[in-house]
């Protein structure tokens, strides 16, 4: 019976290793009242998506037409047990890298691996519900894992051709604290 296994994992803290870094760097950790669960989390899924990236030239010799070009990209390193704020920090850095502002941006689509994700991002740069995430982001429709990015690229890329809208910022957080995040301008 599955009783008799042994467990593969221990209480966190309990052994050395990221967990035990964690919580000694970061012991109020143990005592939050923590807020994931099912309900506010993205279900993993199976999913696919595929994105073509190439030159104007490459795409002019094989009689492509393009859908849009990448204006700017980001990749960041955050506090690893805070990992889910790694959208926020990558998302500063990438408006400054492209020399914009959050209101050259029409569209956001952010990955919602936690509805906090997006409630924390929404929160500090003042973003509308109508903004961002405008189809339902991975809680309605899932998440993924390895195909998310290219998802969340085509979903938004897709809403602005169908509101005849121009600049869409996608961005996610990735496990151990990173974030990336891709400004795209329709052409």
């Amino acid at each position: 019976s599955l009783a008799s296994l042994n467990p593969s994992f221990v209480m966190p803290g309990e052994m050395g290793g990221f967990d035990a870094v964690a919580v000694q760097k970061h012991p109020e950790v143990e005592e939050v009242n923590h807020v994931h669960h099912a309900g506010n989390s993205s279900g993993i899924v199976d999913g696919a998506a595929a994105v073509l990236l190439g030159s104007k030239k490459a795409g002019k010799s094989m009689g492509l037409k393009p859908r849009a070009r990448i204006r700017a990209f980001a990749n960041i390193g955050s506090e690893p047990v805070l990992m889910l704020t790694g959208p926020v920090d990558v998302t500063e850095k990438l408006l400054k890298r492209a020399k914009m502002k959050q209101s050259d941006i029409d569209l956001f689509e952010l990955n919602e691996a936690f509805a906090s994700v997006v409630l924390r991002y929404m929160q500090a740069f003042d973003i509308p519900h109508d903004q961002i995430n405008v189809n339902g982001g991975a809680i309605a429709m899932g998440h993924p894992l390895g195909a998310t990015g290219a998802i969340i690229l085509g979903t938004v890329l897709d809403e602005l051709e169908r509101r005849d809208l121009n600049t869409a910022l996608v961005t996610l957080c990735i496990g151990a604290g990173m974030g990336t995040a891709t400004i795209i301008e329709r052409v």
